[in-house]
């Protein structure tokens, strides 16, 4: 008995990069031509406790080194990140019923890396990084917030805005990369890339769905 799934396209072995970094680039690139936004990825910690957390946050670059994100350095996540040093990610890219599981160690990026992206975004970003205390009470009125976001844009009312010593990136180096293709009767094609344990090269095994 067959199971076709005509909405679906299929995901075989012979379909994949050997690189999963190419792979990931290839449906990165067809998700953007049809998802609003593609770099959008829940990142996965777990506390000093191990109980599991979760938020969105955007993909800012990807390459052979890893996976590159930014956020505040005093905020929980970060603090997550710097205790544990292991993270996960998940894309999910509904259009295409596609999704991608990324696994490994997690480090903050050289400051210098950090400068570098901080310069390319927008004034009103670059401000709003000087004024959000991120993950700390405030008072319930938002106008204490948008008082905070004034009182930074009146500091850097002339020049530019420098990065703030607690913002910047990590990037997480993947371990194991998971390709999830979404078939019919819940048949679902799936292949992870784990890295060999010399460092050199990716293993792909099929797994059942």
């Amino acid at each position: 008995m067959s199971f076709p799934s005509p909405d679906r396209q299929p995901l075989a072995r012979t379909d994949l990069d050997p690189d999963p970094i190419k792979q990931f680039g290839a449906w990165f690139e067809a998700a953007a031509e049809i998802v609003a936004l593609p770099e959008a990825m829940t990142l996965a910690t777990v506390d000093e406790a191990g109980r599991p957390d979760a938020r969105m946050v955007l993909l800012k670059g990807h390459g052979a080194d890893g996976f590159r994100f930014f956020t505040n350095y005093e905020g929980v996540k970060a603090a997550q990140l710097d205790a544990s040093g292991e993270a996960a990610l998940v894309f999910f890219w509904a259009p295409q019923d596609r999704q991608v599981r990324v696994r490994g160690p997690v480090r903050r990026l050289d400051a210098d890396a950090s400068d570098r992206y901080f310069a390319s975004r927008d004034r009103a970003s670059q401000v709003g990084a000087w004024a959000s205390p991120q993950s700390q009470p405030i008072p319930d009125q938002r106008e204490a917030l948008e008082e905070l976001a004034e009182a930074a844009a009146d500091r850097f009312a002339e020049g530019e805005v420098p990065r703030p010593p607690h913002w910047g990136g990590f990037i997480l180096e993947p371990r194991s990369i998971e390709f999830w293709q979404g078939r019919g009767a819940r048949l679902h094609d799936r292949f992870r890339y784990d890295r060999q344990d010399s460092g050199e090269g990716w293993r792909i095994t099929r797994l059942a769905p």
